[in-house]
């Protein structure tokens, strides 16, 4: 069993927080954030010396081709498993050191949807994850917290305004980004899995909503990851265990989005009381038997 976060790197506490620049507070003014190199330099030092030998990118191919149409000019999703917080920086670092030339072109371009405890909770926790190019948006799940525990009509209206603010913000921000030629990544689950809790490993149907607004995507899979939350400290970030392990990241062969969603719909009947949901539900199905071929790869060598 490893040792946490915190104890492990909190020599780099003090350096991490020199460096950072990102925003403590999220607004509609600063919620696209790019990447901040000399994080990311901490990050990948984290990463790198927590693969196991055997580490490595599968689907080389489906990745390639997923690149391929970004630069046919093709609006560019990718939907990927969520374990940990090593998850969006294992993938970048993979795509630069077991792709080539194609894998650091895919990485540059890659820009994760971040939820604004990433800023606002802990500095430390965003000085990690400024180190990747982020839209940050104002969850769902968040605002309906925020909700429950306002002090009044007015704090709750307050809330609502905000988030839609925010959300709008981001929105815009993501059609820059697929102006530019940049791929928005989304964790479908909007939050990390907590072993025990399937409930955590629930698609939002708020993802519905992404399938009508890109072109192509790629399901990514993860089996292995050097972090694991702390199930005593489960909000605690910083409090997640550090342990070395061989981490595979898979792509799915390239998806037409809207291809899919019709094609998965017709198969609902009519009656249907979410298809929404049902969609996404889709997603993450697909999720486990990548993940589920993947394992026994895994084991199997």
């Amino acid at each position: 069993m490893g040792v946490s976060i915190r104890e492990k790197y909190g020599d780099w506490f003090k350096q991490l927080g020199e460096f950072s620049v990102a925003a403590a507070k999220i607004d509609a003014t600063n919620v696209y954030q790019k990447a901040n190199p000399k994080t990311k330099a901490l990050m990948d030092v984290l990463v790198g010396e927590n693969m196991a030998e055997g580490s490595r990118l599968e689907g080389k191919e489906n990745f390639r081709a997923f690149l391929d149409a970004v630069k046919a000019g093709k609006k560019a999703l990718i939907l990927m498993e969520h374990y940990s917080n090593t998850d969006l920086p294992a993938l970048i670092y993979l795509l630069q050191h077991d792709l080539g030339e194609e894998g650091r072109d895919l990485a540059d371009r890659i820009v994760a949807i971040a939820g604004m405890k990433l800023n606002e909770d802990d500095p430390m926790v965003r000085a990690f994850a400024e180190g990747f190019t982020r839209v940050v948006i104002y969850p769902t799940r968040s605002l309906t917290k925020n909700e429950e525990n306002a002090q009044s009509e007015e704090e709750r209206i307050a809330e609502e305004k905000k988030a839609r603010s925010i959300n709008l913000a981001a929105m815009r921000a993501m059609d820059e980004c697929k102006r530019k030629g940049e791929v928005i990544l989304v964790f479908p689950s909007g939050t990390r899995y907590r072993p025990g809790h399937p409930e955590t490993k629930r698609g939002l149907k708020e993802i519905d909503s992404y399938l009508r607004m890109f072109d192509v995507m790629i399901l990514v899979t993860i089996n292995g990851s050097c972090l694991s939350i702390d199930m005593e400290h489960p909000n605690d970030m910083l409090a997640d265990i550090v342990d070395p392990a061989v981490q595979i990241i898979t792509a799915s062969p390239v998806l037409d989005c809207k291809s899919f969603r019709k094609d998965f719909l017709e198969t609902l009947p009519a009656d249907h009381p979410d298809p929404k949901q049902a969609v996404i539900d889709e997603v993450m199905r697909r999720f486990d038997v990548q993940h589920e071929e993947i394992e026994w790869l895994k084991k199997s060598v």
